[in-house]
C-alpha cells in the first residue's frame, strides 16, 4: 500500500486576525479552508508566519512532499534562511504550489528569477478561468472553464519566465486576461502557480478550485527517483588510451 502524500499548507495568517471581513469568511484561517478541500488519502499539516522558523523547520520540510504557499501582506517578513531552506527542498524534489498573491513571495521570485510583477484591481469582478491544456492532469475532472462571480483582477503582463506548461488563462469582466495556471520544473521539484484566492472572497470553498488544488498536489508530489549524482564521476566503461602526436 502506497504512503499518503504529505502536504504542508503555509499561510501568513495575518488578514484573518486583523480584518473582520476576512475572519468572517475564513474563521479558522485560509490554510484550514485549503486543507479541508484536499482531505482524503493525504497527511495534512499546517504552518504559519508567526510560528518559530515560520513553522517550516528542517524536520517539517523533510517530512513534506508538497508545500502549498499563500502569502500577501508580509512577504518581506519571511526570513531569508527559511527561503533558502524551502528552495533547497524544491530542488531536491519537494513539490510547491503557489497560490494567488504568493506570486510576490520571496520563494517564488527566487525560483522564477524575475520580479513576478503584474497589474491588479479589486472591483468584485467575474473571473472565468479557461482550461487551455485539457489533457493536463491538473485539470482532470474540470470542464472547459471555472467561473468565479467575484475575484480580484490580475492582468498581463505577468513578468514570469515562459511556463513549462500553461494550464489556465483567465478572462476578467473588465477585459483583462492573465496566465492563471503555470507549471515549472526546478531541479527535481515541480511547481504550480494558481491565481485565484483573494482573501476577501470565499474562493477556497469553491469545489472546482479545491479540485484543481487536489489534482495539483497529486501532480507535484515527488516521484521517488533517486537524486542524480553530480561532480567528478568515474567512467561507466574503460576509456581507450588516446595517441597524441
Amino acid at each position: 500500500m502506497s504512503q499518503p502524500i504529505r502536504v504542508t499548507i503555509w499561510n501568513e495568517f495575518r488578514h484573518e486576525q486583523t480584518n473582520e471581513k476576512v475572519r468572517a469568511i475564513y474563521p479558522e484561517g485560509i490554510h484550514r479552508a485549503i486543507g479541508e478541500g484536499i482531505q482524503g488519502d493525504y497527511e495534512i499539516g499546517y504552518a504559519t508566519l508567526d510560528e518559530p522558523e515560520h513553522g517550516l523547520t528542517e524536520e517539517k520540510l523533510g517530512r513534506t512532499d508538497v508545500l502549498i504557499w499563500w502569502g500577501h501582506k508580509a512577504h518581506k517578513e519571511v526570513n531569508e534562511e527559511i527561503v533558502e531552506r524551502v528552495h533547497k527542498r524544491v530542488l531536491e524534489g519537494m513539490g510547491l504550489i503557489v497560490l494567488h498573491s504568493g506570486h510576490f513571495s520571496k520563494i517564488f521570485k527566487k525560483l522564477m528569477g524575475t520580479t513576478c510583477n503584474l497589474k491588479w484591481r479589486e472591483a468584485d469582478e467575474k473571473e472565468r478561468l479557461w482550461v487551455v491544456s485539457p489533457g493536463h492532469p491538473i485539470v482532470e475532472g474540470i470542464g472547459e472553464y471555472i467561473e468565479l462571480e467575484q475575484e480580484e483582477m490580475y492582468g498581463e503582463h505577468f513578468e514570469i519566465p515562459q511556463p513549462d506548461e500553461l494550464v489556465f488563462v483567465s478572462w476578467f469582466e473588465g477585459g483583462e486576461v492573465f496566465r492563471s495556471g503555470c507549471t515549472y520544473h526546478r531541479g527535481q521539484g515541480k511547481i504550480f502557480y494558481f491565481r485565484p484566492g483573494h482573501e476577501t472572497y470565499p474562493t477556497y470553498y469553491n469545489e472546482q478550485v479545491r479540485h484543481v488544488i487536489r489534482n495539483a498536489v497529486e501532480w507535484a508530489a515527488p516521484t521517488g527517483r533517486e537524486k542524480p549524482v553530480y561532480g567528478n564521476y568515474k567512467p561507466l566503461e574503460p576509456i581507450k588510451a588516446k595517441q597524441h602526436s
